[in-house]
């Protein structure tokens, strides 16, 4: 087999999975039973693939810590990890150009590109093996082939294939029900999984073709965007300004569709988009009354439900047929034959600017983490937890104090001219402008809690000199 390169798109807010979905911790970090996350699923699936030396994702900047992360704890043998970090989604076609240049810069345009969803499950993992095998053979001999699953029953929250044998004749948008049923019946249609593998010449040479705006647009980003090479790792920082005019349009539209070289591998990999709680809840194991419950739950005749409590008990009484999601700041109740319509709860959220779409009250940051404890009228208070040598970028605020008191570990503060150490049950304060900065100097976890006063408390309130991690 030639070069093969899996690469993770990693993007999408995931909101029919709200609350546990969010903006800055979308459905790819979600975690299943078995404590790994859907992103952590992708990148082991790739990696363990034979041959497989690099794995590429594409993700948004915001995101590249808590990905590093979650690679770091899976991350075996010696797979290389490349990132392409974009500053805001702008849809799978510039994703799959931008992977597609970087890997032919490094390995040319026989590699092959095999190009993954961050957010599914594959159970069998053997038959993706040798979907792969055979999706290369038709990439290498310059065919776009995308996989197509085997459909269970008439689902109409898919996309579908139709095919005469391995040529793909047609894609199709989801169809209504009666409409799916007959895809099911003719045996001609799979459903589309969004996974591809090509040769990274012919899609090159098939985006010129099909959607050469794309492909202009992604070489004058990347032109334009900073790279950071390391010890098996590479670092790729989109340009924002260049991005900003790539085309916004699917990998499906811009080529798959329009192309007349495409193939379909057909495949019965137990796979899973984990579109809707409903599905996710149908992952685990039901009880004698049917329920499936993660978390701790205290049910009197209750059947059919999933509950799943991340810090509370959950009390429920007579009800069936019901989705309960607690988290420490959200509580969803939903009808399982509603699940689908969850996104509309998220779309609320975001067009009121109410900070549950985008944000848990733990919040994951390139240093550690803070969680907001408590706030109200000109007050919040956090807990902090900063990484041995992880440090807060030095900074500023306009509208707020700052008080740090120091719960374990050791604090090195910048606070405006002066700098000091802050050891356990010690504390400084922070006027509001005054620019200051957090490290972590020790080899422990630093651990502190920050109670900010002012007139406006928001995150945005923020003036940024100097950051370490790239973020002015």
């Amino acid at each position: 087999m030639k070069t093969l390169i899996p690469t993770i798109l990693c993007g999408g807010a995931g909101s029919r999975l709200w609350p546990v979905s969010r903006e800055q911790h979308p459905k790819p970090f979600i975690r299943l039973a078995d404590k790994q996350s859907l992103l952590q699923k992708a990148f082991v699936r790739g990696a363990v693939l034979p041959g497989v030396q690099e794995v590429v994702t594409v993700t948004n900047r915001e995101l590249f810590f808590k990905t590093e992360e979650e690679f770091h704890a899976v991350k075996t043998g010696n797979v290389q990890t490349s990132y392409i970090l974009e500053p805001f989604g702008r849809n799978t076609a510039a994703a799959v150009a931008c992977a597609a240049l970087h890997v032919q810069q490094k390995y040319g345009d026989d590699a092959l590109l095999l190009v993954l969803a961050a957010d599914h499950l594959i159970a069998d993992q053997a038959a993706f093996a040798r979907a792969v095998e055979r999706a290369a053979e038709l990439a290498s001999q310059g065919q776009l082939v995308t996989f197509g699953i085997k459909p269970l029953g008439p689902e109409t929250g898919y996309g579908y294939i139709e095919s005469d044998g391995e040529k793909v004749l047609q894609f199709v948008e989801k169809p209504n029900l009666e409409t799916a049923k007959q895809y099911v019946e003719s045996g001609r249609f799979y459903w589309n999984s969004g996974m591809f593998c090509m040769r990274v010449g012919t899609v090159l040479q098939e985006l010129e073709q099909h959607s050469p705006e794309v492909l202009a647009a992604v070489k004058a980003c990347l032109a334009q965007s900073r790279t950071a090479d390391g010890k098996g790792f590479t670092q790729v920082t989109l340009d924002p300004d260049s991005f900003s005019v790539v085309p916004d349009i699917s990998v499906d539209y811009a080529l798959m569709e329009k192309s007349a070289n495409v193939s379909v591998v057909a495949c019965d990999i137990g796979w899973s988009d984990i579109g809707s709680w409903d599905a996710l809840g149908g992952l685990g194991e039901a009880n004698e009354d049917g329920n499936c419950i993660e978390g701790e739950a205290l049910t009197h005749d209750v059947h059919n439900c999933f509950i799943q409590s991340q810090d509370r008990l959950v009390g429920a009484v007579g009800v069936d047929n019901l989705i309960i999601v607690d988290t420490p700041d959200a509580l969803l109740v939903a009808d399982k034959s509603r699940s689908q319509d969850v996104k509309h709860l998220y779309a609320a959220l975001k067009a009121q600017n109410n900070e549950l779409y985008k944000l848990h009250r733990t919040v994951f940051r390139p240093w550690g983490s803070y969680t907001v404890l408590e706030e109200g009228p000109r007050y919040k208070m956090k807990r902090l937890e900063v990484k041995p040598g992880g440090q807060l970028s030095l900074q500023m605020h306009h509208h707020r104090s700052e008080h740090w008191i120091v719960v374990s570990g050791m604090a090195k503060v910048v606070n405006g001219e002066s700098e000091m150490l802050v050891g356990t049950n010690e504390s400084t304060y922070i006027p509001a402008g005054h620019q200051h900065r957090l490290e972590n100097p020790g080899v422990v976890d630093l651990v502190l809690i920050e109670v900010q006063s002012g007139e406006y408390l928001g995150e945005d309130d923020i003036v940024r000199f100097d950051d370490v991690y790239g973020r002015v």
